[in-house]
């Protein structure tokens, strides 16, 4: 049953993939702030494959370069729309951080704009409303109505449906920062007197960086894809059987633990 799984999957990676590498790209031409995902086959790194039918794909922001950390704690009373607060917004949760453009030493001037900054800081609501206008038309100039639905959002998530030759696949758009070379302090790891991985795999997994997701509305959250790609290609380097354990597991928990399309435990869960 693996192995028919990994092909279908495959099949439905490569569709969507194609339609939305075409989608993202007609938003690039209308807003430079958004960059086309590469076309780079079933290993994209851009695309995370939450279940068969359920992915999760980040679309690269551009002009906003630079990145250092912020050193200065401060209260933030606003809200998304930009009215005034009497009290601070919250904190961020574990491994989500605000943002603010003077983090970046080279930022494009689209990026002060009232449209996703707010007192310097962009705002994910706001980043997420306009790259939502942005799908939408983009959909309809790329003749794309019959193959891609926005669909409707409690959330200010971007959600799209998409149509391939063999089911529909619900997929989430998501504007991504990405920050090479840079790991951040919050993310604490290794675990002290660990022995996997080793130092060296450490400092290298750590030299790929990170990435900040626009998935709330205060808030951007951290996200380590190319870390997770790199750990998961060198699980059986010792020679075990980790990887085939794994896969075993994943179609047990889409056959019986979790059928359907809303998963409690996701592919991810298990990596």
């Amino acid at each position: 049953q693996v192995e028919p799984r990994h092909y279908l999957v495959s099949k439905a990676v490569e569709e969507v993939q194609k339609i939305i590498q075409q989608l993202t790209a007609e938003i690039s031409y209308k807003a430079v702030r958004f960059q086309a995902i590469s076309n780079s086959g079933i290993q994209n790194e851009n695309i995370k494959v939450l279940a068969p039918s359920q992915f999760l794909i980040t679309v690269p922001l551009r002009g906003l370069t630079g990145y250092r950390e912020c050193q200065v704690r401060h209260w933030r009373y606003y809200t998304v729309n930009g009215a005034k607060l009497l009290s601070s917004v919250r904190d961020p949760e574990e491994l989500h951080q605000w943002l603010e453009v003077e983090q970046f030493s080279k930022s494009l001037q689209q990026w002060h704009e009232e449209d996703v900054n707010i007192e310097g800081d962009l705002v994910p609501a706001k980043v997420l409303i306009v790259f939502r206008e942005l799908v939408e038309k983009s959909i309809v100039s790329c003749n794309l109505s019959s193959k891609v639905t926005v669909l409707e959002s409690f959330s200010s998530v971007v959600r799209v449906a998409v149509e391939t030759s063999e089911s529909q696949v619900e997929v989430e758009l998501v504007p991504a920062v990405e920050i090479p070379t840079c790991w951040p302090e919050k993310a604490r790891w290794p675990r002290c007197l660990k022995r996997w991985p080793s130092q060296e795999k450490v400092q290298c997994i750590k030299s790929l960086g990170f990435d900040l997701l626009a998935r709330s509305n205060y808030h951007w959250q951290l996200c380590f894809s190319r870390a997770e790609h790199i750990l998961m290609e060198g699980l059986d380097e010792d020679g075990g059987c980790r990887m085939k354990c794994f896969r075993v597991m994943r179609q047990m928990k889409e056959d019986v633990w979790c059928a359907g399309n809303k998963p409690v435990i996701t592919a991810y869960h298990l990596q």
